[in-house]
C-alpha cells in the first residue's frame, strides 16, 4: 500500500493520541504497518552487506537487526512530540564488539566501505560513549543510514556498553517502568547512571574512585527498595537455558545468511511463547508480525519483536535481556556489586523454578507426588522446557523423580533450599 507522507504521519498520530474507533482510524492503522513494512528490505540488504563487510573486519562481533515494536514507536511520538515520518530508527541493526578500541576500529572499518560503495551512505554519526545520552547514562555509537531514501539506524557497542543497555532493559521491565526513557524513580534511575559511568571508567582501564563505590552501593540499595515496592514490580530471575538455545538452533534450516525471527516473550513467567522463523518477504513477515502484536499484547506484559540475524546464537548475545543477562567474562567482578534481578542469578533456569513453584503451591511433597504428563498437558503445558528443567531439578535433589515417566514430588529434606529459590 502506497500513501503520501501527510497520511503516513497522520497514521501516527492516529495510533499516539487515540480518539474514537472508526472506519478510518482502522485504515490508518493498515498505513502505520504498511509503512513499518517498507523498512524491512532495504534492513535486510544493508544487514547482509555489513555482515559480508565484516569477514574482512578481523575481530569478535555479533550483529542482528530489529524492525522496531509498535508500542516503542507509539511512546516515541507521544514524548518527543514528533512526526512518525521523522523517526529514524524503525529500521535498526545492531552490532557488539568486545571493547572501545574495537567500537573505534569498526566505526572506521564500516565508514570506508561506505566510501567504496554506492549502495547507502552515512547521513550522521552520533557518538554517547564520553558523556552519556540525557540523565540515564546509555553509550554506544550511532550511526543514521539512508538506503533507498529510507533512514536506518546502526548501533556499534563495546560488551560493556551493551550489557548495561541490557540490564536496564532487563530492569524496567521488573520494575514495570520505561528506564531509558526517563520513566520511574529519580533513584533507580541514578543507580543507572551512576553504574554507567563506573562502566566507563573500568572499561578506560581506570580504578573507579571510593566515593563512586560508595554512591552506587547507596543507589543500589535505594532503587533495590524501590522496585521491591513498586505496584507495577514483577520481580523474577531468569537463567539461559542451554536446551532452549540448542532446540531453537536446529530449528534455524538453511539461510542465505540472515533469518528472521518472530519472537514472544511472556514477562509475567519470564519464558517464551513461540520463536518463529520467517521469510524476509517485507508484506508476509509484517503480516505476521502485525497479528502476534495483536494477539499477545504490551498491556498483558507480553513483548513481541522480530530480529533478524545469522543463528540463534548471535541474537542470545544481541537480545540477552530474553535470557537472562549474559556474564559477558565477569564484567562486574570488580565492582563487588550486583544488579537488580540478574547479576546475582539463581543456578537454575525459568522453567525450573516454574516446576517448582507448581509442586510447592499443591504441595507435592514426598509420596504425594504428580504425574510428569499432567505436568505436561494440563499444569505447565506452555512450557517449552520441561523435561530439561526437570533433569536440572534432579541432579540438584530438588525433587523425587526416579525415571523419566515415574511421578514427581518435592524432595523434603531440600525443603530450605527450596523456599530460598521460590
Amino acid at each position: 500500500m502506497s500513501s503520501s507522507k501527510s497520511r503516513i504521519d497522520k497514521s501516527g498520530r492516529s495510533l499516539a493520541f487515540p480518539a474514537e474507533l472508526t472506519e478510518e482510524s482502522i485504515e490508518l492503522e493498515d498505513v502505520f504497518d504498511s509503512y513499518r513494512a517498507s523498512f524491512l528490505e532495504p534492513l535486510s540488504r544493508t544487514t547482509l552487506e555489513l555482515q559480508n563487510w565484516l569477514h574482512g573486519y578481523g575481530g569478535r562481533y555479533y550483529i542482528a537487526q530489529r524492525l522496531k515494536r509498535k508500542p516503542q514507536i507509539i511512546r516515541k511520538l507521544k514524548r518527543l512530540s514528533v512526526r512518525l515520518t521523522q523517526l529514524q530508527d524503525i529500521g535498526g541493526c545492531r552490532i557488539i564488539v568486545d571493547n572501545n578500541r574495537d567500537v573505534d576500529k569498526l566505526l572506521k572499518f564500516i565508514q570506508d566501505h561506505v566510501a567504496d560503495s554506492s549502495t547507502f551512505t552515512i547521513s550522521r554519526v552520533t557518538d554517547y560513549r564520553d558523556r552519556g545520552r540525557d540523565d540515564t547514562g546509555y553509550r554506544s555509537v550511532h550511526l543514521i543510514i539512508d538506503r533507498a531514501g529510507k533512514n536506518l539506524e546502526l548501533q556499534i557497542r563495546s560488551r560493556i556498553q551493551h550489557y548495561w543497555a541490557e540490564s536496564i532493559e532487563r530492569t524496567s521491565v521488573i520494575y514495570g517502568y520505561h528506564l531509558k526513557e526517563k520513566e520511574g524513580d529519580e533513584a533507580v534511575i541514578a543507580y543507572f547512571k551512576v553504574l554507567s559511568d563506573v562502566f566507563y571508567e573500568i572499561e578506560g582501564s581506570r580504578e573507579p574512585s571510593h566515593q563512586s563505590k560508595i554512591l552506587l552501593d547507596d543507589l543500589r540499595l535505594r532503587a533495590e527498595a524501590v522496585i521491591s515496592q513498586s505496584d507495577k514490580n514483577r520481580v523474577f530471575d531468569s537463567f539461559v537455558n542451554e536446551d532452549i538455545v540448542k532446540t531453537l538452533s536446529a530449528a534455524e534450516g538453511a539461510s542465505d545468511g540472515l533469518n528472521n525471527w518472530l519472537i514472544v516473550f511472556d514477562w509475567n513467567t519470564g519464558a517464551f511463547v513461540t520463536w518463529d522463523t520467517v521469510g524476509r518477504d517485507p508484506l508476509e513477515a509484517v503480516k505476521k508480525y502485525v497479528s502476534y502484536e495483536r494477539q499477545f499484547t504490551a498491556a498483558d506484559n507480553y513483548e513481541v519483536v522480530m530480529i533478524g540475524s545469522s543463528d540463534v546464537s548471535s541474537v542470545r548475545k544481541t537480545h540477552s535481556h530474553y535470557f537472562g543477562i549474559d556474564e559477558y567474562e565477569n564484567i562486574l567482578e570488580s565492582l563487588d556489586q550486583s544488579i537488580l534481578g540478574f547479576a546475582t542469578r539463581m543456578d537454575i533456569d525459568v522453567g525450573a523454578r516454574q516446576i517448582l513453584a507448581l509442586l510447592f503451591r499443591r504441595k507435592y511433597w514426598g509420596k504425594k507426588s504428580v504425574s510428569l504428563d499432567t505436568l505436561k498437558n494440563h499444569y505447565l503445558k506452555n512450557l517449552m522446557s520441561i523435561e530439561s528443567s526437570l533433569k536440572v531439578l534432579k541432579e540438584k535433589d530438588l525433587i523425587n523423580m526416579n525415571s523419566a515417566q515415574s511421578p514427581i514430588s518435592l524432595n523434603i529434606k531440600k525443603k530450605a533450599e527450596i523456599q530460598a529459590y521460590l
